[in-house]
């Protein structure tokens, strides 16, 4: 079986911000060294301020580093966002509440320019692939919360991006929602092969769907484990009753330092 190539290397990042009152620095992220292969379920796992988002950010080339290497593909993060190879999906899906289900899906194409039949090509899929067919002329509003961020992942996807970013995306919903879309990622996974990187602070989720687990502590942020989540796949909610879940999630939880 052939290796996956890395995809993503960070050498040495670190992320400093200024105190805004005058006061020693805030170091966000000291000495981070990762490697991730292509086609991996990443997810970047810690509690409130450990970093997480600002590395996320930072792979996204939305943050600058103060010091330290990220390579994509061997190019740099500003580049490879250059070239639409991010799909970046945020906590809060921001949909256009004027625009239909098609046209927020649509509108990085426009932004592109990209043709209007090739446009309305990608939206049929894109609907298709996340289970909204049936929805497409609807606005925001009539959609509930779990809709909307499938709108979010499907305009993400909408550019056919190598790599995608998501910062806590089902951090928001209700556990029922919550566990249809995982089984809706996994399968939008799996179906398109693209990287992943999620950020998340639940500890069960990251097993559930990831293939490694970069455990980040805080103070300053930085990567204290990476577990491999052995779970077979295809994966489904039986699989969280499992013993050797259950043991992983007791491995990620005894991998934090100092919080």
């Amino acid at each position: 079986m052939q290796t996956a190539e890395t995809e993503i290397n960070i050498k040495g990042l670190c992320v400093t911000f200024p105190d805004k009152d005058g006061g020693e620095d805030i170091h966000a992220l000291t000495d981070v060294n990762l490697d991730i292969k292509q086609g991996e379920f990443i997810s970047l796992l810690g509690p409130s301020g450990c970093g997480k988002t600002t590395l996320l950010r930072s792979i996204a080339d939305l943050q600058k580093p103060s010091s330290g290497i990220i390579s994509v593909k061997g190019r740099t993060p500003h580049e490879i966002r250059l070239s639409q190879k991010y799909g970046i999906v945020f906590q809060s899906p921001v949909l256009y509440d004027w625009r239909t289900v098609r046209r927020n899906i649509c509108m990085p194409m426009e932004v592109i320019g990209l043709p209007k039949k090739e446009r309305t090509r990608r939206v049929d899929a894109m609907l298709e692939l996340v289970g909204l067919t049936k929805f497409g002329k609807k606005y925001p509003h009539q959609l509930s919360g779990g809709m909307q961020q499938r709108v979010g992942i499907a305009r993400a996807l909408a550019l056919d991006p190598e790599i995608l970013l998501m910062d806590e995306p089902f951090s928001a919903l209700d556990e029922f929602t919550k566990e249809k879309l995982h089984m809706d990622l996994l399968d939008i996974w799996n179906k398109t092969n693209k990287t992943i990187l999620f950020v998340t602070h639940n500890i069960q989720e990251s097993v559930f769907l990831s293939d490694r687990v970069v455990v980040l502590s805080p103070h300053p942020g930085r990567v204290s484990a990476v577990v491999d989540i052995d779970v077979p796949r295809p994966r489904d909610l039986s699989s969280k009753g499992t013993p050797e879940f259950n043991a992983l999630v007791n491995k990620v939880r005894n991998s934090f330092e100092g919080v």
